[in-house]
């Protein structure tokens, strides 16, 4: 009976719960449960910030001292291990990044919302695009135009005659797989734990429905539970994987290879 009523699930199609309807305009400038959620996700985090920044108490306490324990976890993890102190001019950059794509993370395992902003290729490919940008101007402010270009195509300490094989390597790597590895690795990755937490419920849901007398009752939902938490720490690795690939990107930029 336990076998028969699970085979019979019927698990709700990918786009029923990945695309979500307009409730705001039409096309391209729609407004769906996605969008309003990034928004929200923006005016968390300046608010997070103006409230701790407006705290400034010698020994830090709520707000503020969460705020202190990322900027600290930034610095320390982030930029000095990739960029040196030379980096930290860039501190900003990096602790609202990190925040905000942890944050648009964090909506997957929140009742009600439970779909990641990220897990939408859109918003990570726009800031995929944004770093490039970002590193690509810093290198050719830092080295020059041809310097850059140079140094990144023709690493110092090949061979003349590898440099056949090495520098169309090269341009693919830095010109067009980094903003795309960047975009794709953090949406694939919060897709399929918003698919693999959908799956769970409806599986933890048809159980529930059998009685709350079956042994497998409480397992089934600790395993839920269990994967909430895991959703949880896949959200901070993938802000932090997303942070530190940016922080090496731009220490790249700055100074050519020896």
């Amino acid at each position: 009976m336990i076998l028969s009523s699970l085979l019979a699930l019927e698990f709700p199609p990918v786009s029923h719960v990945t695309e979500w309807p307009n409730f705001i305009g039409d096309g391209l400038f729609g407004v769906n449960k996605v969008v309003l959620l990034m928004w929200i996700s923006v005016v968390l985090v300046f608010g997070f910030y103006f409230v701790a920044s407006r705290q400034r108490k010698l020994v830090p306490t709520g707000v503020q001292n969460v705020a202190e324990s990322i900027i600290d976890f930034i610095r320390e993890s982030v930029v000095l291990q990739t960029m040196g102190p030379e980096g930290l001019k860039y501190m900003p950059l990096l602790v609202m990044m990190f925040t905000f794509i942890f944050v648009g993370n964090l909506w997957e395992i929140i009742p009600v919302a439970q779909m990641p902003v990220n897990g939408r290729i859109a918003l990570p490919a726009y800031m995929g695009v944004l770093v490039w940008v970002l590193f690509n101007a810093i290198g050719i402010r830092s080295q020059g135009f041809f310097g850059y270009f140079k140094s990144v195509l023709f690493p110092p300490g090949v061979p003349k005659l590898l440099y056949i094989l090495v520098t169309p390597i090269e341009f693919v790597s830095t010109l067009v797989v980094r903003p795309f590895s960047l975009a794709v690795r953090l949406f694939a990755n919060m897709l399929a734990g918003h698919l693999l937490l959908v799956s769970f419920i409806v599986i933890t849901a048809a159980v529930f429905s059998l009685g709350p007398q079956l042994v497998i009752w409480p397992v089934s939902f600790g395993l839920l539970v269990g994967l909430f938490g895991f959703e949880l720490l896949v959200a901070v690795l993938q802000a932090f994987i997303f942070t530190i690939l940016t922080a090496v990107y731009i220490a790249g930029a700055m100074h050519p290879e020896h």
